[in-house]
């Protein structure tokens, strides 16, 4: 199956940049991968929280087919062990889905019209994160849960 990380806006740092190159890179060994960069809105430092969360929400609904599976990462989503993360990833691998879209919203998070769209909201920390940098924390998380997947060493080295 198909699987797709989508954020939005470009990383500001360079060393969440390479991270996230790093994981990416390793991730097309397991699965077809890509990543799928949604543009920040213009003019969006103008526009208050509410107004930007539609508008982002709008771009990332756009890019959604209806037979997509669309998970949320969220702060307020359900949290996994490493494991159970694996378990869970492997059952969404066998279902009728032909796209799995892991979601990163901008800095206010998702509007409403992209909670009722998705299908699970998955959540990394109880702490809050930046954005960005859950961009690198859950690219590694995908590619532990592959690697706990195929049994591979890379989760208890």
């Amino acid at each position: 199956m198909k699987t797709t990380f989508a954020y939005i806006g470009k990383t500001q740092d360079k060393y969440l940049e390479e991270g996230t190159g790093i994981y990416e890179r390793r991730l097309r060994h397991y699965l077809p991968y890509e990543t799928v960069l949604i543009p920040d809105i213009k003019n969006g430092g103008k526009l208050d929280a509410g107004q930007l969360k539609i508008k982002e929400g709008e771009q990332i609904l756009a890019r959604l087919k209806p037979e997509d599976c669309l998970i949320l990462l969220d702060e307020r989503g359900k949290q996994y062990t490493s494991e159970q993360f694996a378990a869970t990833l492997d059952q969404w691998f066998q279902a009728p889905f032909k796209r799995l879209v892991f979601q990163v919203g901008g800095a206010y998070g998702f509007s409403e019209a992209v909670y009722q769209r998705a299908n699970f909201q998955l959540g990394l920390s109880n702490m809050t994160f930046s954005h960005q940098m859950i961009r690198l924390f859950f690219l590694e998380q995908l590619y532990r849960a592959m690697t706990i997947l195929r049994n591979e060493p890379y989760h208890n080295s």
